[in-house]
């Protein structure tokens, strides 16, 4: 019997008696059947503001892109777990330019920079499976709906060319991974669009203090001339002379500290900064720790003073994977195992695993404890409590 678990024949205009989403026909109208449907959010001018521009957005996305690429992931097919397997041998070197790291870690800087990650197949291996898998950028590429609201192709421009990737058939060359949104159909909504106004206010920030250092910064201090006469104005020679004692002997590192001897009417006075300068320096730490707020990064480890929300550097560790590396890794990975089951032609699992994570070692450890002292378990319930596969029977 032909292998038709992934059938997409729920996905073409249905005909009477079969099933389709009741709603499906509504979203193709609003979207426009036929024709592209662009993101409401211009992916490249947050990339460029957020990422590229502001260190806290790209260490932010660096390290939750590495810490996700870097889970190690197992393979299983509902009653044993593989150690070698073609989807596996396929990950650890999905094309030429890069290995299973360098893949996953664009696929995840794609998600957290717009929301949608795409996954290219190219060729066909003797296994059904691609020969070659490319991550595609996120802003080159558009979205086609049909009549019944599923996509029917994914349009990629670059410089004036486009390439149509017919979603018709089956299995599908495009994989689609996306974050959740609440008011798009198509496309997801990343953490660089929810911290959009929290980078606005950090980037002002540093260009106003950019600003003050080249237009307006203030010296370390004054010197105040007082006449004998009354007259507080220098002489053209006196002038000079005190610019060049200033300039040779207190300027550079090499005179910091030395203390400056005043004569002929001549006072010191110091300047610093204002308190609306330093309320407006604890105005850009809060919008830094707003943007690791939105990409679920515990600001602790981002080096961002003034957080106490976690005991030590070890718990913000440990939550950081938790809560925001192993979601989303997992989401991935059952996303790209169940498009490859389909080129494949039978279904397999990709799963993180926890016990490969140096950061859970603790955590592991006393599960593993807990389990193995738990005498009125079997070892069948054992082994299924810390998600391993059942052992084979003899």
């Amino acid at each position: 019997m032909a292998f038709r678990l992934f059938s997409r024949e729920e996905k073409q205009d249905p005909a009477p008696g079969k099933k389709a989403s009741a709603t499906g026909r509504v979203v193709a109208f609003a979207a426009g059947a036929g024709r592209p449907v662009w993101s409401a959010r211009d992916s490249g001018s947050l990339t460029r503001g957020g990422f590229v521009g502001n260190p806290v957005g790209f260490r932010s996305v660096k390290l939750i892109a590495e810490a996700a690429a870097a889970v190690p992931l197992v393979c299983e097919d509902g009653a044993r777990r593989f150690d070698s397997h073609p989807v596996l041998g396929l990950l650890r070197r999905p094309n030429p330019g890069q290995g299973r790291a360098e893949l996953f870690e664009a696929l995840f800087g794609q998600m957290l920079l717009s929301g949608n990650g795409y996954l290219e197949a190219v060729g066909l291996a003797a296994s059904g499976l691609p020969e070659e898998l490319h991550v595609l950028r996120s802003d080159r590429v558009s979205i086609v709906p049909g009549a019944d609201g599923w996509p029917v192709a994914f349009e990629y421009a670059v410089g004036g060319r486009r390439h149509r990737f017919d979603m018709a058939g089956s299995p599908d060359p495009i994989c689609h991974i996306k974050s959740f949104h609440p008011q798009d159909d198509h496309y997801g909504l990343s953490p660089m669009q929810a911290a959009a106004v929290a980078l606005d206010v950090h980037n002002s920030a540093s260009a106003w203090s950019k600003a003050l250092l080249d237009n307006a910064a203030r010296p370390s201090g004054a010197i105040v001339y007082r006449g004998v006469d009354g007259q507080g104005v220098l002489s053209a020679e006196q002038y000079d002379r005190l610019v060049g004692e200033i300039e040779m002997n207190h300027q550079g590192a090499r005179n910091a500290g030395r203390p400056m001897l005043l004569e002929g009417g001549l006072d010191w006075k110091p300047m610093g900064f204002s308190p609306s300068d330093m309320e407006f320096h604890q105005t850009k730490q809060a919008a830094a720790r707003e943007i690791a707020l939105a990409f679920g990064v515990p600001p602790m480890l981002l080096g961002i003073p003034g957080d106490a929300t976690y005991a030590n550097y070890a718990e913000a560790h440990r939550a950081f994977y938790r809560l925001t590396v192993l979601p989303l890794a997992a989401r991935v990975a059952a996303s790209v195992a169940w498009w490859l089951s389909e080129h494949l032609g039978e279904e397999v699992s990709l799963k993180p695993d926890p016990d490969g994570i140096p950061a859970l070692a603790e955590e592991r450890d006393q599960q593993w404890r807990r389990v193995s002292e738990a005498s009125f378990l079997s070892n069948a319930e054992k082994r299924a409590l810390l998600g391993l596969p059942p052992l084979a029977e003899g």
